[in-house]
């Protein structure tokens, strides 16, 4: 084979040249593709920021809540500093407000109730906050192969109508193209795998400081309990 033959038949398949003459619609796919992509490692580095401010806070706060002290104490400590009026921190200060405020307006009877509710109020707002951004790195897991599959297909016909045109078929001239057009798949891939991993172990991460939130808020209702007129012998 002429070295000239196999040089240029090897600069054919390469990526470069596969992607610049690759047709319109698979060029289209390809680029929306790798929006996609940095789209999803731009919120991956995001929410793994996010997730580690949230475990830092809980560990803040609650060393801080059981080291021990008046309610009113760990609340004037809580309020207004942003390293612990997170999180769990946050459902704290709605819980305790709430409460104090029923308790000024005589409604000892519902200040437990009303304090329950403000907390799972605050904790909604947190999980909220958390899960912000994760809808689209689901997106861009279940729908990105689709993407790259379609433009598979549609190279993958685009090829053999060109080679029924032509009315003949050969290895160097069936594979730029049928390459070029499973390019398509491998970037529909390349955005997904990454997304679907992290979207899992994020919401492996949400479920666990939910949990942790859920448990707070049990223990800091049995407090309350025992600080309402009811519940003193």
């Amino acid at each position: 084979m002429d070295p000239q033959h196999s040089i240029a038949a090897a600069e054919s398949l390469s990526l470069t040249h596969l992607v610049l003459h690759a047709s319109w619609v698979v060029q289209a796919i390809l680029v929306l593709l790798l929006i996609a992509s940095v789209a999803s490692w731009y919120v991956i580095f995001q929410k793994a920021l996010v997730f580690a401010h949230a475990q830092r806070a809980l560990k803040r706060f609650e060393k801080r809540f059981w080291s021990g002290g008046e309610m009113a104490q760990i609340y004037q400590q809580v309020t207004g500093n942003a390293q612990l009026e997170t999180g769990a921190g946050a459902i704290f200060c709605a819980g305790y407000e709430e409460f104090q405020r029923q308790r000024k307006q005589a409604r000892g009877a519902d200040a437990l109730d009303a304090a329950r509710r403000a907390m799972r109020g605050a904790q909604i707002r947190e999980v909220g906050q958390l899960e912000g951004n994760l809808p689209l790195l689901a997106s861009i897991s279940s729908v990105a192969p689709f993407v790259g599959l379609l433009g598979t297909v549609w190279g993958i016909m685009t090829t053999f109508m060109n080679i029924g045109a032509a009315q003949q078929a050969t290895l160097a001239t069936v594979a730029p193209p049928v390459a070029e057009a499973l390019i398509a798949t491998l970037a529909g891939l390349f955005a997904a795998i990454p997304a679907t991993f992290f979207y899992n172990r994020f919401v492996h991460r949400l479920d666990e400081l939910d949990s942790h939130y859920e448990v707070f808020m049990d223990e800091f209702t049995n407090i309350l309990h025992r600080q309402t007129p009811e519940a003193k012998p």
